[in-house]
């Protein structure tokens, strides 16, 4: 049984952003690959901010896979996505180490448009977030949930909310660049037509979901996903938390794509099958049927987790976005007995880690079986 806590340490001390490392202990490999977006995302839509464009990390970028040690080139691979907000991959190494060595497949970390190293360093940085941040708390006065963590992501989104939707689609034309590069037999660590499955964690799932049912170049076909804590459609999450966006920030949200996204006046959208995707997971009434009837399909190919404490992304979206007979065969609901969240759902300062590593490994352990 893996001792969360113990790992937790060791990863976080040996690995940093940009240079290759070994896990001795596990005959796990990090390495680090380049990769430069040929996104055609700001081509397409205007709403697209200038200063956007111009954030050359988002466009030039590392990004990390978790290889046996000693392995040659693999026919199987693990696409790990993550969080909304997330800015480092700390809470996400342990569990690609799990992965990696329990199915023997490398486990690639690919980071979200702006989020991890996606993004300028100052989003991260409280010293230079003081201004954004006190302007915040004057603007919305009492609102606790505004913090150094989140201030960054809730003024962007409040500027532009599109900017939730342009990144994930960014995101998803990224993770298809990848995906024909290793399918093309053009990266180091991957056989020609390598099997890619997926494993996401909260926003990342509902990213996993959208390109599943819009199956871009047919790239998905017959990728298998394994959600944690994710699944929900839009409109019954709730994003407020000092750790992902303030109120006032996740309230416009909600605003704009339950009310506005894809109504406008004037055809600002390109409606491709990504755009018709997305608008099927917002809100639990609009589409369900053709939405039920996508799930249905991909019955085989959808498994999960979901925490019945999780507030953020709660079991009732995720039934709400797949249909409650799915769900309730695919997607096991969990409780853990020690105060967990949907944003640190392994606490690594639990006193009571029995628990902690039993939780732990019963996730991953159905994530393994799932996608090995």
């Amino acid at each position: 049984m893996t001792n969360y806590i113990d790992r937790h340490a060791t990863l976080n001390n040996c690995f940093s952003l940009g240079k290759n490392c070994n896990i001795s202990d596990k005959n796990i490999e990090i390495d680090f690959f380049d990769f430069t977006s040929k996104s055609i995302v700001e081509k397409e839509n205007q709403l697209l901010q200038s200063t956007d464009i111009s954030i050359a990390e988002n466009y030039s970028f590392k990004y990390p896979i978790f290889t046996p040690k000693g392995r040659k080139k693999s026919d199987k691979a693990i696409l790990l996505l993550h969080g909304l907000n997330e800015r480092s991959w700390n809470k996400y190494l342990t569990w690609a180490e799990y992965l990696c060595e329990n199915t023997g497949h490398p486990v690639i970390l690919f980071p979200i448009a702006y989020h991890i190293n996606r993004g300028p360093t100052e989003w991260s940085n409280p010293r230079m977030l003081s201004n954004s941040l006190n302007n915040r708390k004057e603007k919305y006065v009492g609102d606790r949930s505004i913090s150094f963590a989140n201030v960054a992501l809730s003024d962007r989104l409040s500027e532009h909310p599109s900017r939730f939707y342009l990144s994930g689609r960014q995101t998803l034309f990224d993770v298809v660049q990848l995906i024909e590069e290793i399918k093309e037999g053009n990266h180091s660590t991957f056989k020609e037509g390598t099997d890619i499955n997926i494993f996401a964690y909260s926003i990342g799932a509902f990213l996993s979901q959208v390109a599943l049912m819009s199956n871009h170049k047919n790239l998905f076909s017959s990728s298998r996903l394994f959600m944690f804590c994710g699944g929900s459609v839009f409109s019954s999450m709730f994003g407020v938390s000092r750790s992902i966006l303030d109120k006032a920030s996740f309230m416009k949200l909600r605003q704009y794509y339950i009310h506005i996204f894809g109504n406008e006046a004037l055809p600002i959208w390109k409606r491709d099958n990504i755009f018709s995707a997305f608008r099927k997971m917002i809100t639990p009434d609009k589409y369900q049927k053709e939405r039920v009837d996508i799930f249905s399909n991909l019955y085989d190919r959808i498994k999960g987790v979901a925490l019945s404490k999780d507030v953020v992304i709660p079991f009732t979206g995720v039934q709400e976005a797949m249909g409650r007979e799915y769900t309730e065969a695919s997607v096991s609901l969990m409780d853990f007995p020690f105060q967990y969240s949907h944003e640190n759902p392994f606490p690594h300062n639990e006193k009571d880690t029995n628990s902690l590593n039993s939780a732990f490994n019963n996730v991953f352990s159905a994530a393994t079986s799932f996608l090995i």
